[in-house]
């Protein structure tokens, strides 16, 4: 029996709802180990798709419902099932918090080719999931169009370094 090796590479964003939307692929850079994912690999891909924490499957937190290559790259949508299970609740104010900024997507390699100096172009492959992680393995997969308190709270900490300064020079 063959056991399929799964990969994990991968902008993202989460609403109050926990509605998210990221770039799970970015064409056109390498990802950490040095791997290209070409435009057209994912023409396969159809949601719903699992949506995991650090692709741990016993993490399951919603589905990707809209999965599409663009000219950026593989752009994602899905739902937090924030009501539901309470660790998509805690993710989703991890992703708001800016502690977890990144996608990044599970697959099988179908074709692929080693390029010169290191690294492979990946040609055809089976999406299996996207998780949302604290590091992704492509630096450029990110959420996008999210709703972060870490500006509020930035402020906020100005303002009470602010104050207390205030309180000292009386």
């Amino acid at each position: 029996m063959t056991i399929p090796r799964f990969e994990f590479k991968a902008d993202i964003g989460v609403d109050d709802a926990g509605l998210v939307t990221g770039i799970a692929w970015p064409f056109g850079s390498p990802d950490r180990v040095g791997d290209e994912i070409a435009p057209g690999a994912f023409q396969s891909a159809r949601p719903p798709l699992p949506m995991l924490f650090a692709h741990d499957p016993s993490q399951p937190l919603g589905a990707w419902e809209s999965i599409a290559e663009t000219a950026k790259g593989l752009e994602v949508k899905g739902r937090l099932l924030v009501d539901d299970v309470t660790r998509a609740k805690e993710v989703r104010a991890l992703v708001k918090s800016g502690a977890v900024r990144g996608l990044s997507i599970g697959f099988i390699t179908k074709s692929a080719a080693t390029r010169k100096g290191g690294g492979r172009t990946i040609k055809a492959l089976e999406l299996v999931e996207i998780s949302l992680v604290t590091v992704p393995s492509h630096p450029g997969a990110r959420v996008t169009n999210a709703k972060s308190a870490a500006t509020a709270i930035a402020l906020a900490a100005a303002i009470n370094r602010a104050a207390a300064a205030l309180k000292r020079q009386r």
